[in-house]
């Protein structure tokens, strides 16, 4: 099982899991009842219920880098291509927007 922290806004949103079952990402409680909270994405709108998948949320896949910058990634860190959560845990944690990815610390959510 892997397990990362997904920011937004340099707060804890919530956590998305990678496990036998496919991939589940879950809001954090305490981001849910936040006056201003915001969905991560469209796709993924603020709900206490977890979602479930056998792939890679597209857009948690979306946020992994592409062409030179991906191949660069997979060099340096011998990464393989189809490793679609190893990519996001060791690529996004500086992405461009107000998501980030960053491995679990701590337990929580889903």
């Amino acid at each position: 099982m892997r397990k990362a922290e997904i920011q937004y806004n340099n707060q804890t949103a919530g956590w998305l899991v990678q496990d036998e079952d496919g991939y589940h990402f879950a809001y954090d409680q305490r981001y849910l009842a936040a006056d201003k909270a915001e969905p991560v994405s469209l796709t993924l709108p603020l709900q206490v219920e977890p979602y479930h998948s056998n792939v890679l949320f597209p857009f948690f896949d979306g946020l992994i880098p592409e062409g030179w910058l991906l191949d660069i990634a997979e060099q340096n860190w011998k990464l393989n291509p189809r490793d679609r959560m190893g990519l996001l845990l060791a690529c996004c944690k500086d992405c461009i927007g107000a998501v980030s990815v960053h491995p679990a610390k701590e337990e929580g959510g889903v």
